[in-house]
């Protein structure tokens, strides 16, 4: 993907609200939509809506230089932060999202903007997260933590293929939620599953990038 230090009018809105935290909150902000105009640049998305692109890098590029400023810069304590902020945080979360999903689905399933499938959604990024976040904790944050490995080239590469599949499932995610916009007069149940749902978009969002952008290159080889 385009890296938030190279932004520019051609990156690719999908990809960003992605990888770089708080990039959705802008999009949404802006009225461009990143799950199904993902496949757009900037530049087009912005022509759609009106909007100036250069405002919209801009923006972009003042989230991507303050992204790292809330996490510890050495290996130990960032790999001690990714996995109390994100991976307890993640397993707790979606323990209570996915039943309250299935709550809202099953008591408004004939609404039009009923988040049908989110639940199934929810249920398949735990199942496949809890995989991914324990190949960590057993096998890559360890290696890291010795010092890293001549193999360790592996299962990073494994560990950003498989970000790049919750990638995937965070524009499904947009796109169920449609931008997390609730009907009026949605009940508390469904106003409590789109802001905690939300919030775990955005930590994975800036969960995926301490790790993609951060932490893993000082074990790959320089380009």
């Amino acid at each position: 993907m385009t890296t938030p230090q190279a932004l520019t009018p051609e990156s690719n809105v999908g990809e960003i609200a992605a990888r770089l935290p708080g990039a959705a909150a802008l999009f949404r902000d802006a009225g461009i939509s990143f799950c199904c105009g993902g496949d757009l640049s900037i530049a087009e998305a912005s022509a759609k809506r009106g909007r100036s692109a250069a405002e919209i890098v801009a923006g972009l590029q003042a989230l991507a230089d303050g992204a790292d400023r809330t996490a510890p810069t050495e290996t130990g304590a960032l790999i001690g932060h990714i996995q109390s902020r994100y991976h307890n945080t993640h397993r707790r979360e979606l323990d209570d999202l996915i039943p309250l999903a299935r709550k809202v689905e099953a008591v408004h399933g004939d609404h039009p903007d009923a988040p049908q499938g989110l639940a199934d959604l929810l249920a398949a990024m735990r199942d496949e997260m809890e995989s991914h976040m324990t190949k960590e904790e057993q096998v890559l944050f360890p290696m890291m933590c010795n010092g890293g490995h001549p193999m360790i080239i592996h299962p990073i590469a494994m560990m950003r293929s498989e970000h790049d599949d919750h990638a995937g499932q965070l524009r499904a995610l947009e796109h169920i939620t449609h931008g997390f916009t609730l009907p009026e007069g949605a009940c508390g149940s469904w106003r409590a599953l789109y802001v905690g749902t939300r919030k775990f978009a955005e930590d994975l969002v800036a969960h995926m990038h301490l790790e993609n952008d951060v932490l893993f290159p000082r074990f790959e080889p320089a380009a």
